[in-house]
């Protein structure tokens, strides 16, 4: 066939403060600010290891809507999904740094998903293989058990 789609390039994300944002992804998740391009409005672009930039994040005139606002929250999109290593330190980021969680275990197979809202209130599902995480099954407690449409976690507030 000539035509296929061979993978997700990027996210794109409104945001209101973006030096939060950059925080989420680069310290809770471990992930690299990498070059932007001068778009003339501010923003940052956001890799998994060596790979490329696969969260843009954008600030200021483009990322408010006609009321003049940035949106918050997913809308139809309802999360984004990366694929991540280290389940243990990956939780106790986000519980150390204060970050609303569920977590779920794919029944009949070996994924384990820990979902947060980073600060525009995107949902990211953090999705672990649990045949290369070198750990037993975790146990979720039953308060934190993810279940779909079910919204849970207030915005994090910025730290005065």
């Amino acid at each position: 066939k000539s035509m296929e789609v061979t993978g997700l390039f990027h996210v794109a994300i409104k945001t209101n403060d973006l030096d939060a944002t950059v925080k989420f992804y680069t310290e809770v998740l471990g992930m690299k600010l990498v070059h932007r391009p001068d778009f003339g409005f501010p923003g940052a672009w956001i890799a998994a290891g060596d790979s490329i930039p696969i969260i843009h994040i954008y600030a200021g005139g483009p990322a408010l809507g006609a009321d003049g606002k940035t949106p918050y929250g997913t809308s139809a999109l309802d999360h984004v999904s990366l694929t991540i290593k280290g389940w243990d330190e990956c939780l106790e980021r986000i519980k150390k740094l204060g970050y609303d969680w569920r977590a779920a275990i794919v029944p009949g197979m070996s994924l384990w998903q820990i979902f947060v809202h980073d600060p525009s209130g995107v949902m990211m599902e953090l999705t672990f293989d649990g045949k290369v995480e070198n750990r037993p099954t975790p146990e979720i407690p039953p308060d934190r058990v993810y279940m779909a449409g079910v919204p849970f976690g207030a915005p994090k507030k910025k730290a005065a």
